[in-house]
């Protein structure tokens, strides 16, 4: 496109000649040197200043002068959405003339070539610059200022948190330059700089008026775990989470939402750090002050769990007052338990108030009291030999401790498992958490003990046993157990018997083994002490004696005789056969 403004006409142009084509070479070639004459000089590379004379969607028209105009795509001004058609814009020369004979012009280049410079004396003397906001990334935005990218950290955007950043895309901007880093040509840019200034001086202005104990309205900022920031119109306060109820509070988002305009009281506040502590709670009564004056120490009253320990749960039992009801009182059992196997947070219950302290604002509370106390009438419930299942809580080196209910526990003794076995370790009779059968043997309502038995469920088999083993009776037994000092025979008639070493022997002179079922005589049967002696050796001794001791009874007895043929002949001798019984007596004596 030609521009002929600043073309002045010939005074001595032959239009004739050269409407005719007779205009000579030599006063064409002086002819285009006098136009060319009147056109800027520009070389590519070169940065020179435009002015706009057309805008569209896709592109921007700018003359520098030259026998054309150049071209501008339009997405090079998006920093500057007030551009108008007659401002002056600096522009980079990138082609003196396409192929299509066209002028091409960078107005991001120009920037560029002298933004640097720009950017450097703009951060010098603190100067205010524009910029447009291309995009997000990871903490902040991307700028474009003088063509150059810069970042706007997400801190930097306003003076209250940002929460969509996404609505500064595409918007032009006042900044300051913050920071340079020359090295690497990054540029830091702040929005939040240019109104500080304003805002520290009404910080101070608020600061100077505040006191104690007034009351501000204000917009709630911020919303953190630990409380509520509130913006009192330039200056921040700080509801902590404490005082923005007089209830317990998990998540402040229960009780106030962003944006959300409150009035708070000033609790405190600091002029050198800027701290101002803020309360929300304080501007109603504290709930104590407004609890029935006629509840009073044994009355009932429901409430809810909010905090649970091992030492026990609090239960509020209004906005703000609470009550704790101790792990002792959460059930008749003596055993130490956690609070959390009784109750959980959330939990809605009624308790007896065991102790109320006005001043104090202090109350315990307590949850078995509202069931029957069991030890009142264990007399009735559980009498001396009455048959129960009780459950086995845990073992001792004497017995086991068992529960029959919430409250009520008792002791077997280890020597009232079994009427016959020898119950070393009671964790070997039964497991923790099993049930069990027991006997009531005594009652100490006053300690709240209670004497159990398992054997007494059963006779007394020891009463038949005494009939059965009598000492010399003969059973078929089975070696259960060998040891150093004998074995324990397992007795078919039921109970067991020891046998030492020596009556362990069998006839062909070995010892019994483990597993052997043999015959076995008793020895010894003593029912005070539950023990039965036995020897296998008794069963088949006894025969081998009668036999070595036959030929002894049977030279006794001819001695006998003899004495008695001597009787019998000297009694029926006269003198004159005394020769022959001389003779008899010495065979005797021989015999001897």
């Amino acid at each position: 496109m030609s521009n002929f403004k600043n073309v002045q006409p010939l005074e001595d142009f032959n239009w004739e000649e050269f409407e005719n084509g007779s205009i000579t070479s030599e006063s064409k070639e002086a002819q285009e040197a006098s136009y060319d004459a009147t056109l800027n000089k520009v070389s590519e590379g070169q940065v020179v200043e435009g002015t706009v004379i057309s805008i569209d969607k896709k592109e921007v028209i700018v003359n520098i002068g030259y026998k054309s105009d150049g071209i501008i795509a339009a997405s090079e001004f998006r920093y500057n959405p007030d551009l108008a058609i007659g401002d002056k814009v600096e522009v980079y020369v990138e082609n003196q003339e396409d192929k299509k004979g066209q002028l091409i012009l960078s107005h991001k280049k120009a920037r560029l070539s002298k933004s640097w410079e720009r950017v450097n004396a703009a951060l010098d003397n603190e100067e205010i610059i524009q910029g447009f906001i291309k995009c997000r990334t990871k903490g902040g935005m991307i700028v474009d200022v003088f063509g150059i990218e810069a970042f706007l950290p997400g801190s930097q955007i306003d003076v209250h948190p940002i929460r969509d950043y996404d609505v500064f895309v595409g918007k032009t901007m006042e900044f300051k330059i913050v920071k340079i880093n020359q090295e690497f040509r990054n540029v830091v840019v702040s929005h939040k700089a240019l109104i500080e200034a304003e805002i520290e001086a009404q910080k101070k202005e608020i600061m100077s008026k505040l006191e104690k104990g007034q009351v501000y309205e204000g917009t709630v900022k911020n919303i953190t775990s630990y409380g509520v920031f509130i913006d009192l119109g330039g200056v921040d306060g700080l509801v902590h989470i404490t005082d923005l109820s007089w209830g317990r509070v998990s998540d402040p988002h229960e009780v106030v939402q962003l944006d959300q305009k409150i009035n708070v009281v000033i609790l405190d506040f600091d002029d050198e750090k800027k701290r101002i502590a803020l309360g929300l709670k304080q501007l109603t009564p504290h709930p104590w002050d407004a609890l029935d004056a006629n509840l009073k120490v044994g009355d009932r009253i429901k409430g809810k769990v909010v905090v649970i320990a091992d030492y026990g749960a609090f239960v509020e039992v209004a906005p703000g007052v609470e009550g704790l009801i101790h792990v002792s009182e959460m059930s008749w059992s003596q055993h130490l338990r956690s609070a959390q196997d009784f109750l959980s947070v959330g939990d809605e219950v009624e308790a007896e108030i065991l102790t109320l302290d006005r001043e104090e604002r202090k109350m315990s509370l307590g949850i078995r009291q509202l069931k029957e106390d069991p030890w009142a009438t264990i007399e009735d419930k559980y009498p001396v030999g009455s048959k129960h299942t009780a459950k086995v809580r845990n073992f001792t080196n004497f017995g086991i401790f068992v529960e029959l209910e919430e409250g009520v526990d008792g002791l077997i003794h280890i020597s009232d498992l079994s009427w016959t076995k020898k119950v070393k370790k009671p964790s070997d009779f039964t497991e923790e958490g099993a049930p069990i059968d027991v006997v009531v043997l005594e009652i100490d309502k006053d300690n709240r003990r209670l004497s159990l038995g398992h054997k007494q469920l059963e006779d007394n088999p020891w009463d038949t046993y005494e009939t059965i083993y009598t000492a010399g009776s003969v059973h078929t037994g089975k070696v259960a157990e060998v040891m150093d000092k004998g074995a324990v025979i397992v007795l078919n008639e039921g109970g067991e018997g020891f046998a030492t070493p020596k009556h362990l022997v069998k006839e062909d002179g070995t010892q019994a083994q483990k597993g052997e079922e043999l015959e076995f005589k008793v020895i010894e049967f003593v029912k005070e002490t539950k023990r039965i002696i036995l020897s296998h050796s008794r069963t088949f001794e006894p025969e081998k004696e009668s036999e070595e001791k036959k030929p002894a009874r049977a030279k006794r007895s001819s001695k006998k005789e003899e004495a008695a043929s001597i009787n019998n002949v000297a009694a029926s001798t006269s003198l004159g056969d005394l020769d022959a019984l001389v003779a008899l007596k010495a065979q005797m004596e021989k015999n001897k």
